[in-house]
């Protein structure tokens, strides 16, 4: 499908000659294509767009982390209404899109939306996702082919967007139109449209846009549960409507397009990357916990829309270029995501990434993807029940590059899929993912570490694992029952018997208690299937190093270490020998084991260890924090992606004074609270039924974020600018405090 525009010349250097946005090299596999040019070009100008494109992951977020140097009103503010249609959607009204303005504007717009996104709310959604998703397989599994784009991906994103809208059938063309005259519409801004095609396409634009105007009017006076309702009744502290219905219209029309074509792509990208990856579809049929991993791997390695665009607002020198005021600026977000800088081995299609969301396919800072919760749950929603019923489904011998021919967003239109009917009768006798096993053998293992071998009481075989696998094991009855995990520390080659390992934590919240005291030889209990954040990765010599407990998923490791005939050794430590489990089922390796008791030893000495970095060798850890804590500083130094560790708790954020309580004077509620320490203001706003949006809770999503109108804040979110911080104007709720010395903060909230 390559096209062959006539470019302008090129006025500004470097270019990248060979470049072509618009090539079947493109639209192929955007990342291998801006590979070819990133170390040479990591800036450079691209004439056809009139604009600079940013090919290293450092720029882009260099660049989305500045809004104010470079703006984002550049994707709307060049966007030519036709003269005829400026009545009804002015200049100025199509600048206030999400996607092509900046704070203040925006973060007004966003609060208004951002309501109908939050993670909760979307996470809430995924059994209606589910079900719908298994209703669209029931209307074409019979056929044996189809495209998947339009027969599933395409139909179950714009039934979910219209249900979240509140939308009935009735408008169910237009919104599927929407999708795409909107696309053209944005992509205008860089790239214009021929006439006739520019006039249908705002004229069936406007037609929709009345269309909404009058359902948000209408859900103004009576509102309902949906996106629109939520939208239409939100006012300012003054009593006044935030939005105008011709705002909120402008808004759900970016909805039409971004609440579907973000998933579909990602839904039939992931398709053809596990077709090319059979092993990982089978991993993930057989742990559907795993689906979220794939939809993550995909968008890291192909984001729906490659690009992220920004105006620059001053002259600035980025990765050798010289961009001047007022020039456009595209962020390859699929260069960014396979740096090899940033990301190891970038174009293998890796599910068991350490960090699987550590991508911009969502880009980040202000403009982070609003619908990302959604996309997020419907991706992995989509693709689970897609292999769930449909497992033999695979790309047709040929696919044609049919996509939407656009550089900023190319969307693809067809992917023609086959599989195997008899897929429909398996499909209703697969196996459930929860078994009940009985414990064989109960044994103590040292001081306070008892091991359970688990079994089928006929000797029935077990699902397979590989090494750093774990199973949650179900620990009690009724609501009063206990999930945990415990790692795999028996052999994958022994098919009907499984060993954990569990040591006794007084200090817990019961569920090593409930194993020591509860469950002996013959007790029945509920585990899961295996799952894998701690898969042993092919190395020509491993270095691991275990800490107490820390020492169950390490043995099958080096176990097939040994077997494959890799070079290794494990540096074991525990408070004391008598402590340490599986002494006796080491002894076997010799001198590749050293045992480092804390009371004889001392602490172990990573430094050493670790003191001369290695290409061809990993690094596998698992421990209590303190010594993932000092490996990491240890092998800081070691290629990236060189440690691989796995933690008994979520990682801690360390502070140097203990927080102290203050007052809160919520503005617009009429409210004063104290905000003690232990508590973030957003717990104390949700306890007195202020109206609080939330969802990562962590200061990254920028949810929260609410205006300061008095005091100053101990900024602690991941979102605002340094600079931003400084002048103090907003703050997150989730994590953000009040600084020390300010015993007060008043918030418009």
């Amino acid at each position: 499908m390559t096209l062959t525009p006539e470019a302008p010349s090129a006025s500004r250097c470097p270019v990248a000659h060979g470049f072509d946005a618009l090539s079947d090299d493109y639209f192929t596999d955007p990342a291998a294509h801006f590979a070819k040019f990133r170390d040479e070009t990591p800036v450079f100008f691209y004439p056809y767009l009139n604009a600079w494109i940013v090919n290293r992951r450092e720029d882009v977020e260099t660049v989305l982390a500045d809004w104010q140097r470079f703006t984002s009103g550049g994707n709307s503010g060049t966007i030519d209404v036709p003269e005829q249609f400026r009545a009804i959607v002015p200049p100025d009204l199509i600048t206030q899109m999400l996607v092509g303005s900046d704070p203040p504007s925006h973060t007004d717009h966003r609060f208004v939306a951002q309501r109908g996104f939050t993670k909760e709310r979307m996470e809430a959604l995924q059994p209606e996702i589910e079900a719908r998703a298994h209703r669209v397989v029931d209307g074409f599994e019979a056929r044996g082919s189809g495209n998947l784009v339009t027969d599933y991906a395409l139909e179950l994103t714009t039934q979910t967007i219209m249900a979240h809208m509140g939308l009935g059938y009735e408008h169910d063309a237009m919104m599927r139109q929407l999708r795409d005259d909107f696309a053209m519409i944005l992509a205008s801004a860089a790239e214009p449209m021929a006439e006739p095609m520019r006039t249908q396409v705002w004229q069936r634009y406007i037609d929709a846009t009345l269309v909404l105007r009058r359902i948000i009017d209408e859900r103004r006076e009576n509102p309902g549960t949906d996106l629109i309702s939520d939208m239409a009744i939100v006012n300012d502290k003054d009593g006044n409507r935030m939005l105008s219905a011709a705002q909120i219209a402008v808004h759900l029309t970016e909805f039409a397009m971004a609440g579907v074509d973000s998933t579909t792509q990602a839904v039939s990208n992931a398709v053809l990357f596990l077709a090319r990856n059979p092993e990982t579809l089978a991993e993930a049929i057989e742990d559907p916990a795993l689906w979220q991993r794939v939809f993550e791997e995909t968008v890291r390695r192909r984001p729906s829309s490659p690009f992220a665009a920004r105006q620059a607002q001053q002259d600035i020198e980025l990765g050798g270029a010289h961009i001047r005021k007022g020039d456009m600026v595209w962020l390859a977000l699929a260069s960014a995501n396979t740096d090899p800088a940033r990301c190891p081995h970038p174009f293998e299609f890796d599910i068991h990434r350490p960090e699987p969301e550590n991508h911009l396919a969502f880009t980040q800072g202000r403009h982070t993807c609003l619908g990302q919760a959604l996309a997020r749950v419907q991706g992995a929603t989509a693709l689970q029940v897609l292999f769930e019923r449909l497992p033999s489904l695979r790309p047709a011998a040929e696919v044609p590059l049919d996509f939407l021919p656009i550089a900023l967003l190319p969307v693809r239109r067809t992917l023609p899929v086959t599989w195997d009917v008899a897929d429909i009768e398996r499909a209703k006798t697969k196996t459930a993912r929860h078994m009940e096993l009985t414990v064989l053998e109960r044994r103590d293992e040292s001081d306070g570490v008892v091991s359970l071998t688990l079994g089928h009481p006929d000797g029935g075989a077990l699902p397979t694992w590989k090494p750093g696998a774990h199973i949650e094991v179900r620990l009690g009855d009724g609501d009063d029952a206990l999930l945990r995990q415990y790692s795999l520390s028996s052999s994958p080659q022994d098919s009907t018997r499984w060993r954990i390992g569990v040591l006794r934590e007084p200090d817990s919240r019961g569920g090593s208690q409930y194993v020591h005291d509860r469950l002996r030889d013959g007790a029945t209990v509920t585990v899961g299937f295996p799952r894998n954040n701690f898969r042993l990765r092919p190395a020509a010599r491993y270095v691991f190093v275990a800490g107490g407990i820390g020492i169950t998923p390490i043995l099958p490791m080096i176990a097939q270490a040994e077997a494959d005939g890799a070079r290794w050794e494990l540096l074991y430590g525990g408070r004391t020998r008598a402590s340490m489990a599986f002494l006796s089922e080491l002894e076997r390796f010799g001198d590749k084991i050293t045992v480092c008791p804390q009371d004889e030893t001392g602490l172990l000495d990573l430094r050493t260890l670790l003191a001369e970095p290695t290409e061809d060798t990993l690094i596998y850890c698992c421990g209590p924090e303190p010594l993932l804590q000092a490996i990491e500083a240890a092998s800081a130094h070691w290629p990236v992606g060189s440690l691989v560790t796995e933690r008994f708790a979520a990682k801690k954020i360390v502070r140097t004074e203990p927080d102290v309580a203050f007052d809160v004077d919520f503005a617009r509620s009429g409210i004063t609270a104290t905000v003690p320490a232990g508590k973030t203001v957003l717990d104390v706003a949700e306890e007195n039924g202020i109206e609080a949006l939330s969802s990562c809770k962590e200061g990254t999503c920028g949810t929260c974020e609410v205006r300061i109108l008095a005091g100053r804040a101990d900024h602690r979110d991941s979102i605002l600018t340094a600079g931003e911080q400084e002048r103090n104007e907003t703050m997150m709720m989730c994590v953000s405090r009040a600084e020390k010395g300010c015993s007060r903060l008043v918030l418009d909230a």
